[in-house]
């Protein structure tokens, strides 16, 4: 039996911290889809079809790993898609209550579909995006905490 996942965010921009998440999914299962949503509850800096271009430059050398933007119900879009798992990232004690709460959520909405938390390993646990987001703005250097590719796109955000 296939285990196929979704690993569903924002990804305003993808970090080190989610590359690691998925890395290590697409070990553990036969696909990964990382599902970058258009999420219109916040405004995010980047716009979709930038954020679904980095994120597959970043992951371009994983073979079991689609990216691909979208605007519904994450168990929706799995269901669609035949996507058993969905993914979740811990990074400390504090995102557990959310991610419990949205587990449990998901798990209401389609019985089907189990959630999976997964840790960062630890010189990634206090990346976030919204923190990256912040430095970038401001002009700081985030080059430890992304891909080169997302590095040079948020400096040009800088210079418009």
């Amino acid at each position: 039996m296939k285990r196929n996942a979704i690993y569903p965010g924002t990804f305003d921009p993808i970090t080190n911290g989610h590359t690691d998440l998925v890395r290590r999914a697409a070990s553990l299962f036969d696909k990964v889809v990382v599902a970058i949503a258009t999420n219109a509850g916040k405004t995010p800096l980047l716009p979709l079809d930038t954020r679904v271009d980095l994120a597959r430059k970043v992951l371009v050398d994983l073979p079991n790993v689609e990216v691909t933007g979208y605007a519904e119900l994450t168990v929706e879009f799995a269901r669609k898609h035949g996507l058993s798992v969905i993914i979740r990232g811990l990074r400390a004690v504090s995102d557990f209550e959310f991610e419990f709460q949205l587990a449990n959520m998901n798990r209401h909405l389609s019985r089907d579909i189990e959630t999976v938390f997964l840790t960062p390993q630890e010189p990634f646990t206090f990346i976030s995006s919204s923190l990256v987001r912040e430095i970038a703005v401001l002009g700081g250097d985030v080059h430890e905490f992304v891909h080169p590719v997302v590095e040079e796109e948020l400096k040009k955000l800088r210079r418009a």
